[in-house]
């Protein structure tokens, strides 16, 4: 049995509560990769009426932006794109962009969190819906950065010959990645 914290009402706790916290979140957080691939296991044979399931969307749209030669934080934001599907169902980017912002640029957390309205633009009009909600975004530098990841890497991602890379492939580059936040109101507690 683990040890745990003596507090019924937070505003109650101690330093020596703080402590067992502490050194059981430094344990949970490490595992946080380990929870991700499992989340992301998930999304296995969810085809949603797709072409491929979610989980080969999201390894396909990570092995292009690996391949087109992106740094490890920009193919785990590939990777991690769509892994909001399964909790988020009206807001898929909120989720993905949560999980990430400690771990990543503003760049690349902005970029994720507006995937959806930039993706918009190839089926909107289908659905008697504004295809053009990114045009918003145009002349910031999210625009163009989103665009690119949609159109090279998100759009293209539902080929089921393609050579997609493996979960496996993309793990220890989540590790890395999620090693040190590097923006979160807990810093100062992990130092």
């Amino acid at each position: 049995m683990h040890a745990q914290a003596q507090f019924t009402d937070l505003q109650h706790s101690k330093a020596e509560d703080w402590k067992v916290i502490g050194e059981d979140f430094k344990a949970y957080a490490a595992a946080l990769p380990a929870r991700i691939v499992a989340h992301l296991k998930l999304l296995d044979g969810d085809f949603g009426g797709f072409p491929v399931d979610r989980l080969t969307h999201s390894l396909q749209t990570a092995t292009r932006a690996y391949r087109d030669g992106k740094d490890e934080e920009y193919v785990i934001c590939a990777l991690l794109h769509d892994i909001g599907d399964t909790l988020g169902s009206f807001n898929h980017p909120d989720i993905a962009a949560a999980i990430l912002k400690p771990f990543v640029s503003p760049e690349n957390f902005e970029m994720i969190e507006k995937h959806g309205l930039f993706q918009a633009y190839y089926f909107f009009h289908f659905l008697g819906m504004d295809r053009n909600l990114r045009d918003q975004f145009k002349g910031q530098p999210v625009y163009d950065r989103t665009l690119e990841f949609c159109e090279k890497y998100d759009a293209p991602a539902f080929d089921k010959d393609y050579d997609t890379l493996p979960l496996s492939f993309f793990e220890p580059m989540l590790q890395r990645l999620m090693a040190k936040p590097k923006q979160t109101i807990y810093t100062m507690a992990q130092n």
